[in-house]
């Protein structure tokens, strides 16, 4: 059996240099703002990815067992093994991840069970550093000319809503808050029926300044003043809840009116009791989304019985930054060349070489060029 297991795909050609271009963009921000870059394994302990909570996300894990019988489970994110990660380390610690996570949930368009997620996380944070954590996030966006908003919330807020309006069973309640982008409202009120909170939808959509009387909102009300500072547009929402529990404060969503699902989001939580703060880039949507001009192969170099020739033309080349490689069929190249939408063609025959010059073919137009090897350089540069 060759196909794919459901969930899971092989990625290759414009996407796969699309994935790359991003990856480089975001590695290149994580860096910019002081982020380190940390890997982690696949596996792990079954104990250590389940930690102490019961978490919906967590009962989506991947089990698997060793040739000792020991429990074993793929990551599902990053954020636990932070917990090993960040021990003895200098605060603050400000580390970026980029690699794969596994979940065992159902699929849509949108979701998988194999995904890359690109974490930025400062354990040892302050409100200043979620506010600086959403800038990043914000810059990231414009050069990926994704058009989104950053909404903000938190948790505490919650909890202190929750708590003036007597709602027992307050973590069940917020994860179904968290279903209100997933599920028509309806619904959501329906499960809410269950823990006597229904009445928090109506609460839930009153206007910003009703929220200034609760004492929790003063935290809304600082990151929303270091979010100004940073000049990042950021939008209050009270409904935001992101369903795992681990959140004790700020929580973020950034979402996309082309797209249902969140693409990028976060929040503040403890590490080894040390506050912290933390935003996940999923790679798949941000892909979906983006605009970026991808980096494909420029040329390609056409040797008619000339391999010495192409080889040194090709390593000039390369040396100039140019993408190539070398083919001997003529029509096995241009018919390449078409297929993968390679725009030019270098033809090194007997005659270029006497002449010191090379043909350079533009294969969108079909115009040809005669052109020394300097100028063919300065072409393909430009």
């Amino acid at each position: 059996m060759t196909e794919e297991i459901k969930g899971f795909r092989d990625i290759s050609g414009e996407e796969a240099l699309k994935r790359e271009k991003i990856k480089q963009l975001l590695v290149k921000k994580f860096k910019s703002y002081g982020f380190m870059p940390a890997e982690t394994p696949i596996i792990e302990y079954e104990e250590f990815v389940r930690g102490n909570q019961n978490e919906e996300a967590i009962s989506d894990i991947f089990k698997l067992k060793d040739k000792g019988n020991r429990n074993l489970a793929l990551r599902y994110e990053f954020t636990f093994q932070l917990k090993r990660l960040a021990k003895n380390k200098k605060l603050p610690y400000r580390r970026y991840q980029i690699g794969e996570v596994f979940r065992d949930e159902p699929v849509s368009s949108n979701r998988f069970r194999q995904f890359t997620q690109c974490d930025v996380d400062v354990v040892g944070s302050s409100t200043k550093d979620e506010a600086e954590i959403l800038k990043l996030t914000s810059e990231i966006l414009n050069e990926l000319k994704i058009d989104a908003t950053i909404f903000i919330n938190n948790r505490k807020l919650l909890y202190e809503i929750l708590d003036k309006q007597k709602i027992k069973d307050k973590a069940k309640v917020i994860k179904e808050i968290d279903k209100l982008d997933k599920l028509p409202e309806q619904e959501v009120k329906a499960n809410l029926k269950r823990y006597k909170a229904e009445k928090l939808l109506a609460l839930l959509k009153k206007p910003e300044s009703y929220f200034a009387k609760y004492k929790s909102y003063a935290e809304i009300k600082e990151l929303k003043r270091y979010c100004s500072m940073f000049k990042v547009a950021v939008k209050f929402s009270p409904s935001l809840a992101r369903g795992l529990g681990y959140y004790n404060s700020s929580i973020f969503e950034i979402k996309s009116k082309e797209m249902k699902e969140t693409i990028i989001a976060g929040g503040s939580y403890l590490v080894n009791q040390v506050q912290s703060t933390g935003i996940s880039f999923g790679l798949d949507r941000l892909s979906q989304l983006s605009r970026v001009d991808i980096d494909k192969i420029k040329c390609i170099i056409i040797s008619i019985n000339q391999d010495k020739a192409s080889i040194e033309i090709a390593q000039k080349l390369r040396d100039n930054g140019i993408s190539c490689f070398i083919m001997d069929k003529i029509s096995k190249a241009l018919e390449y060349a078409n297929m993968e939408k390679i725009p030019y063609i270098i033809f090194i025959g007997s005659d270029e070489i006497k002449r010191k010059k090379f043909k350079l073919r533009d294969m969108k137009t079909g115009k040809e060029l005669m052109l020394e090897e300097k100028e063919m350089v300065k072409k393909l540069k430009d």
